[in-house]
């Protein structure tokens, strides 16, 4: 996750749904410290250093989208959601990330790419 210009206190990942109270929450962590300008990341499936699962992540399973989104606590500020399957994580090798994709025209698509390409647009149109 990229913060841009603010802070996130932590991050959610559900299933979506047209209707929005049948949204799932399959995981959500809350940082030790409010995260500022830059680059984190932290690993979904287990506890990681400088965050508390508060939701422990539930078993993904094939076929289904997700969507990762970072959160203020006061609701200020969120980051873009990323929306993925299993088969998107998969495809993911070291160095490589997934991410939501601005176009210059304002459509969002995901993308995945190298964590240089990701850190270098991801600030773009904040």
């Amino acid at each position: 996750m990229m913060v841009c210009g603010h802070q996130i206190d932590g991050a959610t990942l559900y299933v979506g749904s047209d209707d929005v109270n049948k949204t799932v929450t399959v995981g959500s962590w809350t940082a030790d410290r409010p995260l500022t300008a830059g680059l984190t990341t932290w690993t979904l499936d287990s506890p990681s250093a400088g965050w508390t699962a508060h939701r422990p992540l539930n078993p993904l399973t094939a076929k289904t989208a997700y969507a990762l989104y970072g959160w203020t606590k006061d609701n200020s500020w969120s980051s873009s959601r990323v929306s993925f399957t299993l088969t998107d994580r998969d495809q993911l090798t070291p160095g490589k990330v997934r991410y939501d994709a601005i176009s210059d025209n304002g459509d969002e698509s995901a993308a995945t790419g190298p964590i240089t390409e990701f850190k270098a647009r991801a600030c773009q149109n904040t």
